[in-house]
């Protein structure tokens, strides 16, 4: 069947929009993107094209902003245009390359739908981006609901290509004479998702051929149970959960004998307030010990165990969140961020070199367990490069840090040391030298 055709098929039966509807198509000038506009086009849609420029790859990204005005032109399709200062943006948030690109891309994409009147965002994804996410998820440490891959649909942002894959639509504009552009940072393999694009799925589709498709209904079914799994926590939440003036209480002792607690437990603190799973973990194992006043921390919630009970509220402002991190801990929140660790051995490190949002520190140095929590007066560590003590306060301003940015500044303590005021710099004593033979890696991840 021709991928117009099951284009067409695919958003009649999902339901994912209509021709009352005006679509915005998000076109970065890459095969997958260009070939969605083109499918547009011959669909007889309401759409407009936005293309954002985050002047991160100098003429190559020029040059796909060029096709895709160039393009939207030729098809008498309104375009919009916008170059955005992503590294300037990156150094006043503290935020990832792709963080900060996907706020500044979303929130022009909302301004656009508020003063012209689009009703539907369409992104790109297709199978292939499903599948990697999956992976990504999976080796990230996730419940059921990171391996259901990307949602074809959430709120007005739809993916209309995720029926098909990469090769088709490769083959597709090959076939129709679709002009695309290759970004170059696709072949890098220093970001996991190209790892596991260029190094994992390969090898496993030389076992499977038919992998692809394989894992397309996989995730399919995994979305299904998914959708049962919510259905039933609504129901158990009903019974189990109290609210009151802004505070919930989960009642354990509430949850039926023939559910699992823990899972339970997992489900209604993941879905709705964003904890992670090793946080839920050890959540449950404080519960079994029967541990009251033990805090564990989400990006904006804050659980509490009290006699049996988990009471969550948000975090106020004064609460300088301290949380313990094992030596077996995977990641921890930190504010607005989520710090992933890794134990490796001095051979596995490139660089001694110390990017902003990572952390390479002398694991052989530290006292376990560290603990995180927000600065406070009077903390003071020797700055990476230095050899003389210098307070946090004084650190901040002479790096210009704004007071909201301060307010969500944690640091990483090695018993009463800090070793990391978090992605901005290390204490000198714990960095790598030629001695060290075990490094602790941490990186920061805006979310």
């Amino acid at each position: 069947m021709a991928l117009l055709h099951r284009f067409q098929q695919h958003i009649t039966e999902n339901g994912l929009f209509s021709h009352d509807d005006r679509i915005l198509l998000t076109v970065s000038g890459g095969v997958d993107s260009m070939v969605m506009l083109s499918l547009f086009a011959a669909s007889g849609y309401q759409v407009a094209v936005a293309h954002c420029n985050f002047q991160l790859r100098g003429t190559e990204g020029d040059e796909d902003e060029a096709l895709v005005i160039e393009t939207a032109e030729r098809l008498g399709i309104p375009c919009y245009n916008r170059r955005f200062d992503t590294k300037g943006e990156m150094e006043r948030t503290g935020e990832s390359m792709e963080m900060a690109a996907r706020r500044l891309r979303y929130a022009w994409f909302d301004e656009l739908c508020a003063s012209e009147g689009y009703t539907v965002i369409a992104v790109a994804h297709q199978a292939d981006d499903s599948i990697e996410t999956f992976f990504i998820n999976l080796l990230r440490g996730t419940g059921l609901r990171g391996l259901t891959g990307i949602t074809q649909q959430r709120d007005r942002i739809v993916r209309p290509l995720l029926f098909a894959t990469r090769k088709e639509i490769v083959e597709y504009a090959v076939a129709n004479h679709i002009a695309y552009r290759e970004d170059s940072s696709n072949r890098s393999t220093k970001y996991l998702r190209n790892k596991i694009r260029l190094g994992l799925l390969p090898r496993i589709r030389e076992i499977n051929p038919k992998f692809t498709p394989l894992m397309q209904r996989n995730v399919a079914r995994l979305s299904e149970a998914q959708h049962f799994i919510t259905a039933a926590i609504a129901k158990i939440r009903h019974e189990a959960v109290e609210s009151h003036e802004g505070i919930d209480t989960i009642y354990p002792d509430r949850i039926g004998s023939e559910f699992s607690r823990n899972f339970v437990l997992y489900e209604l603190l993941s879905a709705d307030y964003g904890f992670k799973g090793d946080v839920v973990d050890a959540l449950t194992r404080t519960l079994d010990r029967g541990e009251s006043g033990r805090r564990f921390y989400a990006r904006e919630w804050v659980a509490c165990t009290d006699r049996g009970r988990v009471v969550i509220s948000r975090i106020e402002p004064e609460d300088d969140c301290l949380v313990e991190i094992p030596r077996e801990a995977m990641r921890a929140y930190a504010g607005n961020a989520i710090l992933y660790f890794e134990h490796r051995d001095i051979g596995l490190i490139d660089s001694f070199g110390v990017p902003p949002q990572q952390a390479q520190l002398d694991a052989d140095r530290l006292v376990w367990p560290l603990h995180l929590r927000r600065w406070r007066e009077g903390d003071h560590f020797i700055p990476f490069g230095m050899t003389g003590k210098k307070k946090v306060s004084d650190f901040l301003i002479d790096e210009k840090v704004s007071v909201m940015e301060k307010q969500r500044q944690f640091v990483l303590l090695s018993g009463e040391e800090i070793v990391w005021v978090v992605g901005r710099r290390i204490d000198d004593r714990y960095r790598l030298t030629d001695e060290t033979e075990n490094v602790l890696c941490i990186h920061r991840e805006i979310v």
